[in-house]
């Protein structure tokens, strides 16, 4: 059965505030658990959060203004003090690979984990398994940054009924699985498509620190859950505009666009004392919006049950 789930660790852009602490961004997905844009603290939020530095496959940073990856030299030191089983893959743009080379020898630690680095110099997929497809694109910021998208490769789900109409069973279920085509004893040639139905696979999107663009749009293209930047509210589009953020309005705008279904808000200036105007706005544009706050957890929405 699976297992997915988006834990906020941190919500506050550049400044963190009395109760919000520095970007982190948790999502469980199966067997994989990729953290994005650890900024500073993000090691305190995980053992509040109940996230294990064990559970971490992948790192992924947009870019590498502070408040998105100053977080990287605890986290990766609590990898080797956890002595970490397994290797950690971590995405960060490749412009900034000094960056990462600093924060990865930082301070003296025993280091007994293998990180892989992957700077990126191009769009498109990053990693694949059985579980999930993580692709990159380039969004526009001030520096070299990069969203980033998790999809579930679509698949088909067998109908018992349909086997049983055709006589398939033990075995022959197992070569149909793989081959997609099979012939029954009596010679007929049965298709995977004859006895399943599609079924299309979740996806979720990480769009921080951007301007309005074409790419985040792709990035965000019908996924179950995109989670975005809000910087500002309407009354300082000016200045998103010129620092290459955006408003809570055009992050629901990116939403309605896309055809996203779930839309949750962060990375929220220190300016606001609180972040209901952002709600406001935002669901103006798109109803199905949320606010991220500290330690909160989102479940994938459930699927629908396929008909045969």
């Amino acid at each position: 059965m699976s297992t997915r789930e988006l834990i906020i660790l941190g919500t506050a852009a550049q400044v963190p505030t009395r109760e919000r602490n520095h970007n982190g961004y948790f999502l469980k997905w199966n067997n994989d658990g990729i953290l994005f844009d650890p900024g500073e603290g993000t090691q305190r939020q995980m053992t509040y959060a109940d996230v294990s530095a064990s559970q971490i496959t992948h790192i992924a940073i947009t870019h590498f203004h502070g408040d998105h990856c100053l977080g990287l030299p605890g986290v990766i030191q609590r990898l080797s003090l956890d002595k970490s089983p397994h290797d950690v893959n971590v995405y960060f743009p490749a412009s900034g690979e000094c960056f990462y080379n600093a924060m990865t020898h930082a301070s003296l630690f025993q280091n007994n984990v293998q990180l892989l680095p992957k700077p990126t110099t191009e769009p498109g997929i990053l990693f694949q398994n059985d579980s999930l497809v993580i692709s990159t694109l380039k969004i526009d910021h001030r520096t070299e940054c990069w969203g980033y998208r998790i999809d579930e490769p679509d698949s088909r789900s067998i109908c018992m009924e349909e086997l049983a109409k055709y006589g398939i069973t033990g075995p022959k279920v197992g070569i149909l699985k793989r081959d997609g085509i099979i012939t029954t004893d009596d010679g007929r040639t049965i298709r995977l498509e004859d006895v399943s139905v599609a079924r299309k696979g979740q996806s979720f999107a990480f769009v921080m620190d951007t301007r309005p663009c074409e790419n985040a749009i792709k990035l965000a293209k019908d996924v179950d859950i995109l989670l975005t930047e809000a910087t500002y509210l309407d009354s300082e589009a000016k200045q998103a505009h010129e620092y290459m953020h955006m408003t809570a309005r055009q992050a629901a705008s990116l939403a309605k666009e896309a055809g996203a279904k779930h839309l949750i808000l962060s990375h929220f200036s220190q300016r606001y004392q609180n972040y209901s105007e952002h709600l406001q706005q935002a669901r103006e544009v798109f109803s199905n919006t949320h606010l991220a706050r500290d330690l909160e957890h989102f479940d994938f929405p459930k699927r629908i049950r396929f008909q045969c």
